[in-house]
């Protein structure tokens, strides 16, 4: 059983990492953003909770993140294996995930920790935007003044997240230093570590990942 977990600050291209990774491995990609803004379009209790949580930039709380995770890691899609991205947060989110992980294989995650300095970080985020039409983000650095999407052809659909605003993203970053650093400690004792230099190419950083877990 294949199971990948990609850490690292907000913006360092853990998304994009994870949907390339998974696409080539045919491994399920678990997005934990993905699944909380599916929860937020419908307006569930949980949608409800987590997204005054986001707008604030702070970090949902494990007991949504915990009862999230465990359902889709035991579901079936995820036998042979999966791509983690955006958990855990916190050495306690880490200790739960290691619980889970215990149950269903036992074989050791292979963790990819992708790192960029703050000022990289910072600039790659408020220049994100999302197209209302599909969902998908873009960079606006990237589209050479096209307000095409990229995903579905939709026309100047894209707009600003309130976690993609520069005061949020500071925040984030700051939230990730106290809370989530620590993780990455955690990961360097129990588990296989990989660090990657996040500034590289796209494709250069899939090869190095593609070399490291196949």
């Amino acid at each position: 059983m294949k199971m990948i977990l990609f850490f690292g600050a907000p913006g360092v291209g853990k998304g994009t990492q994870a949907k390339i990774v998974s696409s080539k491995l045919n491994l399920p990609h678990i997005s934990t953003g993905d699944i909380l803004r599916e929860a937020i379009t419908k307006k569930s209790w949980l949608g409800i909770k987590a997204k005054e949580t986001m707008n604030r930039g702070e970090l949902v709380p494990d007991d949504i993140m915990t009862h999230l995770i465990d359902d889709v890691l035991k579901d079936p899609k995820c036998k042979k294996g999966f791509i983690l991205d955006g958990y855990p947060r916190s050495v306690h989110q880490a200790e739960v995930l290691q619980t889970i992980v215990d149950v269903i294989s036992d074989d050791p995650l292979i963790v990819i920790s992708l790192v960029a300095d703050v000022d990289i970080i910072v600039d790659r985020l408020s220049q994100r935007r999302m197209c209302k039409a599909c969902g998908n983000i873009v960079n606006l650095n990237f589209l050479k003044n096209s307000l095409k999407c990229p995903s579905c052809g939709s026309i100047d659909t894209f707009i600003k997240r309130k976690d993609d605003e520069e005061d949020v993203i500071k925040n984030r970053l700051e939230i990730f230093e106290k809370t989530t650093s620590p993780v990455l400690h955690y990961y360097k004792e129990h588990d296989n570590i990989y660090e990657i230099d996040a500034t590289l190419p796209v494709n250069e950083i899939t090869k190095k990942i593609l070399e490291i877990v196949t």
